[in-house]
């Protein structure tokens, strides 16, 4: 599964402590009569420039004198068996970068790191809920997170002007209205698509509900909590101000297509997206605006998952320690700023954001990042995404479908599918 949705839309824009590593002194660079150590790292394919990847590996290599890096680019079909192969190996990586929300699934085989005595010395004071959290399996920290992306709201300012609405809203309330004001004269007021249920779980967060939870050693499902249910009820009526599919999601068809056509106000997506909308219609380049997903109170944004990446280190690495000067080196200052300012994703620490204030659409996702939030922390979780369990859930509510019966009979489905035995 590829949990980390900065695919297409955001690109067209992109361990027993460590006791078990050995003592980690302040700085573990191999001595002269240590030799040359070389460290494997697997990058996937499309997350960097190759000016960011060849910037990090020269002043790596330079600040630790005897290191060499070789920076592997994977691709992510078959990625999840190949991690899994690798972690099983004896001839593992150093250093992997993961979809977030894949930790626990590779924490679960036993051949991860636990890297939790080192998260005081990374700064995870700071680190950004939604990439910390599905790094953090029982209490222990396997993943370290890199960087991130999430959804906002682009919109049409010409369309916006013509309505006469001046500012963007900041509460779910002022979202509605302006969005209804916006749905008239031919004019779409939001393309949302019925089974878009990223956008959905932000609205289940946001009024204190959850996908799943877990109860001692089992899971849940929560889409039948009345959390989860008001959820799904604001995102019912914000969709029905518009034409989006109930059927299908911002894939089918390519939602930025639709939005370049000239007559939707507003979508919800990665700031990426824009670069796919102006493709489509270079007509609207420069006529795109930004905003985060309004919040139920103006002084919070509304919750977003927090798509992104962690880096890892399997047990099987040969050199340990020296993979972890690469993890922190990857999660510290310079290369955050660095690979913020050239990608626009959001860095790994709220700390960081202020980098990305010169990009409207970066500085709208990184407000947004602030209430991220991930998947529930299954090993199974991507089986409840293979089966399009939620997406089915919410076609058949949008369809008229009794919202309790559904969401009982969806939840259902999700607790029997986190509760397999693998």
């Amino acid at each position: 599964m590829r949990s980390r949705f900065l695919t297409a839309s955001a690109v067209l824009a992109l361990a027993a402590g460590l006791t078990a590593c050995g003592s980690t002194p302040e700085s573990t660079t191999p001595s002269a009569d240590a030799g040359p150590v070389k460290l494997t790292v697997w990058v996937m394919r499309d997350s960097f420039t190759d000016g960011v990847i060849s910037r990090f590996k020269s002043d790596f290599e330079a600040s630790h004198q005897g290191t060499t890096l070789d920076i592997q680019i994977q691709e992510w079909d078959g990625i999840g068996q190949k991690v899994t192969s690798a972690l099983a190996s004896n001839d593992a990586p150093d250093v992997i970068e993961v979809g977030n929300t894949q930790v626990a699934e590779y924490a679960a085989s036993g051949g991860v790191k636990d890297l939790t005595d080192k998260v005081t010395e990374l700064g995870g004071g700071d680190w950004i809920p939604g990439l910390a959290e599905p790094g953090k399996i029982d209490g222990r920290q396997f993943g370290i997170p890199w960087y991130a992306a999430n959804r906002v709201v682009i919109y049409n300012k010409d369309l916006f002007e013509k309505a006469g609405i001046a500012t963007a809203p900041k509460t779910r309330d002022e979202w509605i209205e302006v969005t209804t004001k916006l749905n008239k004269g031919g004019t779409q007021g939001i393309y949302l698509p019925g089974q878009n249920w990223y956008t959905l779980a932000g609205f289940i967060w946001d009024e204190g509900g959850d996908l799943a939870v877990r109860e001692g050693d089992q899971w849940k499902g929560a889409l039948d909590t009345p959390q989860a249910i008001a959820g799904i009820g604001f995102y019912q009526k914000l969709q029905a101000l518009g034409e989006g599919p109930r059927d299908s999601d911002e894939a089918k068809p390519p939602q930025a297509d639709v939005f370049a056509k000239g007559d939707v106000a507003q979508l919800i997506s990665s700031p990426g997206g824009a670069t796919a909308i102006e493709k489509a219609n270079p007509e609207l380049a420069g006529k795109l605006g930004f905003f985060p997903i309004p919040g139920k109170t103006a002084d919070k944004p509304g919750a977003v998952f927090t798509g992104g990446s962690d880096l890892i280190i399997p047990e099987a690495s040969k050199n340990p320690d020296a993979a972890y000067e690469v993890v922190k080196a990857l999660a510290g200052e310079k290369f955050q700023l660095d690979m913020a300012k050239e990608m626009s994703y959001v860095p790994n620490k709220a700390s960081f954001a202020g980098v990305l204030s010169g990009s409207e659409g970066a500085a709208a996702m990184a407000i947004g990042a602030t209430n991220g939030h991930a998947t529930p922390n299954s090993p199974n979780w991507a089986a409840v995404e293979a089966k399009n369990v939620i997406k089915e859930y919410m076609t058949k509510v949008l369809t008229g479908g009794d919202p309790a019966t559904e969401s009982a009979a969806a939840s259902q489905v999700i607790t029997d599918i986190l509760n397999t035995k693998s």
